[in-house]
């Protein structure tokens, strides 16, 4: 498996920054579930690991850490952006 980090890492802060730039509150309620939902599974495999070991390659933990820190970093990036005033939160 090639280690692809950084052009993953980049066409995923694409992928969730182009959500967020069509609608905010979808931007931002997938960015979070998506961070919550990888960032869980990540945690419950690496405490999986600890108890048990697995062939299950150093890779796959690398890929879920980026992916969990790709929606989170753009979550907070437009949250910074807008200065917390989202058009969805005045109507």
């Amino acid at each position: 498996m090639a280690d692809y980090y950084k052009e993953g890492f980049i066409v995923q802060l694409i992928f969730y920054a182009l959500i967020w730039l069509v609608s905010e509150y979808i931007g931002l309620l997938l960015c979070m579930i998506m961070s919550f939902v990888i960032g869980g599974l990540l945690v419950f495999a690496y405490l999986v690991e600890l108890v048990q070991k697995s062939k299950v390659p150093k890779a796959y933990f690398r890929w879920m850490l980026v992916s969990a820190l790709a929606p989170a970093i753009v979550a907070i990036a437009f949250t910074y952006l807008y200065g917390g005033n989202f058009s969805w939160l005045q109507e």
